[in-house]
C-alpha cells in the first residue's frame, strides 16, 4: 500500500463537502483529477470509499472509519510542520548547558532569561558543575554547550576562549578604594580570600606578591569566589575575584551594595571558554546561543573595563 498525503487530503475534503466538484474548487484542481485521485486511493486500499448513485457520492462505513485515521495523520503532519517551522526560526528545540559555578549564580540565568523570552517552546537543561566535569560532559556529547574555565585543548571539544582579568574587591569605605589600581604593596600583610592552591588565579596572586617582595596572608581558602564577597563585605578580608562573579553581583545584582572593585596590578588572568562537541554538527539553536553568549561576554568585559578606568586615582 502506497498512500500519499495528497490522497488523504483530497479524501478528507470530499468527505467534508460531499461533492467531488466542490472539492475540486476548494483544492484548485479539475473534477476529473479529483475523481482519479479518489479512484486511485480506493485501488490502493482495496475497498470502495463511496457509493456512486445518480451522480452522488455516499460514503461507505469504511470511509467514515478511514476518515478518522486520515485526519489523525494530517493533524500530526501539520503539528510537525509547525514544529519544524519553529525550529527553523529558533522558536523551538532543546538546549543542554553545563555551566561552571562562577557564572551559574547570576550571569548565566540572566542571560538565558533574555534569550528564552520569545522562545516559549525551547526546552532548557541547565546544570552547574566544575570546569573539569564540564569538559567530559561536552566531550561525551551529553551537553550541547559548556561554559567553563579554559581547559587544555583536546580533539573532542571545540572551544572559544575569552581572556578576562581578575579584579580586586573591597569595601567602598576602605581607604584603598580611593586608588585607581591595587597592588601587592597595598595589600602587604593584609588578610586575603583566595581560591584553592591548584587554581591558576591563586598561583598567579601568590607569585605577584612574591615578585614584589610582599607578604601574602591567606586568611580564607575558597572553592569559588562568591562566598568571598560576603566575607569582604563584612570586613574580614580583601579578594581578587574573577570578572564574571564581580560583574554579576556588584554591577547587575546589587547584592553587596557596600562593595566596589578596582583593577589589580600586575594583571591576574582568569580565562573562560565556550565549549561544544567537535565531532557532531551543532543545532541552529545551539549555534545561536553560543553566539549570544560570546556577545554577552564581550559586553561584560567592555563594561567592566570601562568602570575600572573611570575609578578615581
Amino acid at each position: 500500500m502506497n498512500l500519499s498525503i495528497r490522497q488523504l487530503a483530497t479524501f478528507r475534503e470530499v468527505m467534508r463537502s460531499g461533492s467531488i466538484s466542490q472539492d475540486a474548487r476548494t483544492l484548485g484542481r479539475t473534477q476529473p483529477a479529483v475523481s482519479t485521485m479518489i479512484a486511485t486511493l480506493e485501488a490502493e486500499l482495496g475497498f470502495a470509499l463511496f457509493l456512486r448513485e445518480h451522480g452522488k457520492l455516499t460514503p461507505t462505513p469504511e470511509a467514515r472509519f478511514f476518515l478518522e485515521e486520515a485526519e489523525a495523520v494530517l493533524a500530526r503532519l501539520e503539528r510537525t510542520r509547525q514544529t519544524l517551522r519553529r525550529i527553523g526560526t529558533l522558536e523551538a528545540g532543546k538546549l543542554r548547558i553545563a555551566c561552571h559555578p562562577a557564572a551559574s549564580g547570576l550571569f548565566m540565568p540572566r542571560l538565558l532569561t533574555r534569550f528564552l523570552a520569545d522562545r516559549r517552546d525551547v526546552e532548557l537543561s541547565l546544570i552547574m558543575r566544575s570546569s573539569a566535569v564540564i569538559e567530559d560532559l561536552v566531550a561525551s556529547q551529553q551537553f550541547d554547550i559548556g561554559f567553563a574555565e579554559t581547559p587544555v585543548r583536546r580533539g573532542s571539544i571545540d572551544q572559544t576562549d575569552f581572556d578576562l582579568e581578575c579584579v580586586c574587591v573591597l569595601r567602598r569605605d576602605d581607604p584603598l578604594a580611593h586608588r585607581a589600581a591595587i597592588t601587592p604593596d597595598d595589600l602587604d600583610g593584609r588578610p586575603m580570600a583566595v581560591l584553592f592552591d591548584e587554581h591558576p588565579t591563586a598561583t598567579q596572586t601568590e607569585a605577584a606578591f612574591a615578585a614584589a617582595g610582599r607578604h601574602f596572608v591567606r586568611r580564607l581558602e575558597l572553592r569559588t569566589s562568591l562566598p568571598g564577597l560576603q566575607f569582604v563585605s563584612e570586613g574580614f578580608c580583601y579578594m581578587l575575584c574573577d570578572m564574571i562573579t564581580a560583574y554579576g553581583y556588584l554591577v547587575q545584582g546589587g547584592v553587596f551594595p557596600n562593595l566596589t572593585m578596582r583593577r589589580f596590578l600586575p594583571r591576574v588572568g582568569s580565562s573562560v571558554s565556550i565549549l561544544t562537541p567537535s565531532y557532531v554538527s551543532q543545532a541552529r539553536l545551539t549555534r545561536a546561543f553560543s553566539a549570544y553568549l560570546a556577545e554577552a561576554i564581550g559586553e561584560m568585559r567592555a563594561e567592566t573595563e570601562a568602570r575600572l578606568r573611570a575609578q578615581p586615582g
